[in-house]
């Protein structure tokens, strides 16, 4: 508990586990983009580069 505080800059056991939770939950959010933005045709890297004016 006292390293995931430390990491988490929490100082009670109530706020690192809140803290923790609230983690897990956004990594797991993390994961579905970077699945999403994986899949063939999801999305065109090329159109985004365009429209934020990128030399390509």
């Amino acid at each position: 508990m006292r390293q995931a505080a430390a990491i988490l800059g929490t100082r009670t056991l109530r706020e690192t586990i809140d803290a923790a939770l609230r983690e897990v939950v956004h990594a797991k959010r993390r994961l579905e983009l970077i699945a999403l933005l994986g899949e063939e045709g999801r999305f065109d890297f090329d159109a985004a580069d365009a429209a934020w004016g990128a030399d390509g």
